[in-house]
């Protein structure tokens, strides 16, 4: 079975290695890159003032890659803010850096992380986001009576395919993963800039969604054949692929 890889390439490879080792063919197909922004003057002055934080949330693997030099004050500093990791992945990218995350929620979206900062009542949440972010935690933060300091370290931007993964989803795939609402719209809009329909594909592939976030965008799209992991992970999402998959052919 062919399995459409959408997420970044750089951060493709393992799930790929995961995917041929469950007996699936992985077809990689980045929809979007990460870029740093180019102007750091946020950063530089959140680490220039990070004593004044109680807390440092980061939200994804690409918040702690493009913000490494913040990882690295924090892993480094006595007294430091405490840190919180928003799923397993974002916890092993902080751990490389010797920052071992102070909280890590049992489920792995935004809104799940705000009962494990405790009482935010006058305390500094510091959130370095991408540039187009959902404002579910910051809002919630804010109501809880924090301070929530979002600071734009990196964009989400679209990119184009190959002609040999253009090639492959004409010819038709058995499933397309979707691993955020970026992946969901901007594979949306390759597709269509590619004389594809997104709901009407070649073979008809199921869609894998990450976790409710990225179903609630998939559902925004029209689109309705999709299974959505229980455990938001790439694990999680090989596994609810692979029960689709038995279940069809019983």
């Amino acid at each position: 079975m062919k399995v459409l890889i959408t997420r970044p390439r750089a951060q493709s490879e393992s799930f790929g290695e995961a995917l041929q080792s469950a007996g699936f063919e992985p077809i990689y197909f980045p929809v979007i890159e990460i870029h740093p922004v180019e102007d750091h003057a946020e950063l530089d002055a959140a680490i220039k003032n990070i004593h004044k934080y109680d807390w440092v949330v980061f939200t994804s693997v690409n918040a702690v890659d493009v913000g490494a030099r913040l990882v690295l004050v924090l892993a480094q500093i006595q007294g430091r803010p405490k840190v919180a990791a928003i799923g397993p992945k974002t916890a092993d990218a902080l751990r490389k850096h010797n920052l071992e995350p102070d909280f890590i929620p049992a489920e792995y979206v935004a809104e799940a992380i705000l009962p494990g900062l405790g009482d935010l009542r006058g305390k500094w949440i510091l959130l370095p986001r991408p540039e187009v972010a959902r404002k579910a935690l910051p809002e919630a933060i804010v109501k809880a009576g924090g301070v929530a300091h979002e600071i734009i370290i990196y964009k989400t931007l679209p990119t184009q395919p190959d002609i040999a993964g253009i090639a492959a989803l004409k010819s038709g795939v058995d499933v397309v993963t979707l691993t955020s609402p970026s992946t969901v719209q901007n594979f949306c809009a390759i597709a269509r800039q590619n004389n594809l329909d997104p709901l009407h594909l070649p073979n008809n592939p199921l869609f894998a969604c990450i976790g409710p976030i990225t179903e609630q965008a998939a559902r925004e799209e029209g689109i309705t054949n999709f299974v959505t992991a229980k455990e938001y992970t790439t694990e999680g999402l090989i596994e609810a692929i692979r029960l689709k998959v038995e279940s069809s052919t019983i």
